[in-house]
């Protein structure tokens, strides 16, 4: 049986995403290539290996029993090319990185852009999801490090270390009523209709906790996964939101939206999380480096 290790990457793919679409965005690849991935390997292995349920695809237990043996087989290639790579000393291959939407936007594109160009053969792949999605995948070999939101579910087998402390503000539509310097309450944010992330995530449990330690509940208008979505929203006046201040800084010097601080002050953490079991290849030590040392500078830039 020839099994295509490129069509196993792509079934590794959809089962961390549980999408053939957000498979395709991690691989850069088209929907129809992923699609014929996935019937070349069926037809290779003579069985169904995925469920598809609408949008959303798990492994059958065929689909599983490969995966897992996959995964060995591939932790054992790379262990030879880490091996290799650290024998020559190069910094060459690839480095899967996991974080959510908003430090891939407005974190790290500058920060990668710097590693590519000093290391033009390192080839950076960055996923997102949600912060207990990637520890996880970090934890099980399937991604090199993570940069979440904090906390995550961390075992033995994890080192988590800072790297950013993020302001979260309040956010409306541009005019008068929103251009305010006194920062806003639980309790007064409770008064407006409000548009938040989705349940689940971790900057959702710190926004919940937020109006939790003000004694106010409130009045959800939409729950949303994406910032750029919400932005927009709350641009058009539906609503008021809170949002990492880093991802609507340049909206509010242009006027498209107003910024209101929050009282008491609002921050989310967001860590590097790395496995702890074993000495970092080259190219994963570089990428490490690079966001330690990034995470220094920002601390020092941090507001309290």
């Amino acid at each position: 049986m020839d099994i295509n290790p490129v069509h196993v990457r792509t079934l590794q793919a959809i089962a961390r995403s549980g999408s053939f679409s957000r498979a395709g965005e991690a691989l850069h690849l088209s929907q129809p290539a992923i699609s014929h991935h996935v019937r070349h390997l069926e037809r290779t292995v003579g069985v169904p290996l995925l469920i598809r349920r609408g949008r959303r695809a798990s492994p059958t237990e065929a689909g599983a029993v490969l995966l897992e043996h996959a995964g060995r087989a591939f932790k054992v290639l790379d262990d030879a090319r880490e091996a290799i790579q650290r024998l020559q000393g190069r910094v060459a291959g690839r480095v899967t990185v996991g974080t959510g939407a908003t430090a891939s936007i407005y974190l790290l594109p500058a920060l990668l852009r710097r590693l590519r160009a000093r290391y033009p053969q390192l080839e950076l792949v960055v996923v997102t999801g949600n912060a207990g999605e990637i520890a996880s995948a970090v934890s099980r070999g399937e991604l090199d490090v993570g940069v979440v939101t904090l906390p995550v579910p961390a075992g033995r087998e994890l080192v988590v270390s800072p790297f950013y402390v993020d302001r979260l503000v309040a956010i409306g539509p541009p005019g008068s009523r929103w251009k305010r310097r006194a920062p806003m309450t639980a309790a007064e944010l409770a008064g407006e209709p409000v548009i938040l992330y989705e349940r689940g995530g971790t900057i959702r449990r710190v926004v919940d906790d937020w109006f939790r330690r003000g004694r106010a509940t409130p009045r959800i208008a939409m729950e949303l996964g994406n910032a750029e979505a919400t932005k927009k929203l709350v641009g058009a006046g539906l609503g008021l939101s809170i949002v990492s201040e880093i991802a609507v800084t340049a909206d509010a010097r242009t006027g498209a939206l107003s910024l209101i601080p929050l009282r008491p002050p609002l921050h989310r953490r967001i860590g590097i999380v790395r496995r702890r079991d074993r000495a970092p290849r080259p190219a994963l030590l570089a990428v490490v480096t690079a966001l330690e040392s990034a995470a220094k500078r920002a601390r020092g830039r941090a507001r309290p």
